[in-house]
């Protein structure tokens, strides 16, 4: 049962690490599911980095020749990556060793689906600009990167919130998917050998190793294709959809929650 739980929590990663509606908020919630139902899960945090893991091979092998590209015409665009990831850790440190337990939150995750929702929202009426990720300000790269570590709670969508910031910072629609992504390259890496040190110095997790291997693997498949599917959504302005989904899970998750609570 923890095998099929784990297979498709990470078919749900694939598919909303890369559309805005919040991976780590779905996967909180189902996993809150499972604990009520189903076989309960004792590493959820672990659980959640491990498939995040093989969401960023899936932005490694989409993007490859972006990445390339940093080390010969976009090498401004590293630096703009950098300062646009420092909110990021800066926040992320204390959250994952003092405020675990945020970061585990199905309540929270509901009231910031409604965020998410708003966000996508606003991309409905917002006209695309022109400027290429190797042209963004520093100072604006450091507010894409602010709007990434909002996105550390559960339920903020990291790729909607970092592609509203930088639509909004005058991006093209697909430099603004691209610059959200390989923004994603640091943030997810470091937040997975953070985890895969925890993994090392607490050697009795009770999820076995092969089933964090299986779910890794099949978020890397399942995000290759809600990342073609979502690159192609954004070059045609149609972002705003997906706000639909989390303005309706979120009241429901918020109903459910305080239901349990009562």
């Amino acid at each position: 049962m923890l095998y099929l739980e784990i297979v498709f929590l990470a078919i749900v990663q694939g598919i909303t690490e890369f559309l805005p509606v919040s991976s780590s908020g779905h996967l909180i919630v189902l996993a809150s599911v499972f604990d009520q139902f189903g076989e309960q899960m004792h590493d959820k945090i672990t659980i959640n980095v491990m498939l995040h893991l093989g969401t960023l091979a899936a932005i490694l092998v989409f993007y490859w020749r972006r990445i390339l590209a940093l080390l010969g015409k976009d090498r401004r665009v590293v630096g703009l990556l950098v300062v646009a990831t420092i909110p990021a850790a800066v926040v992320g440190f204390p959250l994952k060793y003092y405020f675990d337990d945020v970061l585990e939150n199905p309540l929270l995750a509901g009231f910031m689906f409604l965020v998410t929702g708003a966000m996508l929202l606003w991309t409905g009426r917002c006209k695309p600009g022109q400027i290429e990720c190797r042209d963004l300000s520093y100072s604006r790269a450091l507010v894409i990167g602010l709007f990434q570590a909002f996105a550390l709670l559960p339920g903020v969508s990291r790729s909607g919130s970092t592609i509203v910031a930088g639509l909004g910072s005058g991006l093209k629609r697909d430099e603004a998917a691209a610059f959200s992504f390989l923004l994603a390259i640091p943030a997810i890496g470091g937040a997975g050998l953070l985890e895969i040190k925890d993994l090392f110095d607490k050697p009795t997790i009770a999820t076995p190793v092969l089933a964090l291997v299986v779910g890794g693997l099949v978020s890397l498949v399942v995000g290759l294709i809600a990342l073609a599917w979502l690159v192609r959504w954004i070059q045609k302005g149609r972002l705003h959809y997906f706000a639909w989904w989390v303005l309706a899970l979120g009241p429901a998750v918020i109903a459910w929650q305080l239901w349990l609570r009562r």
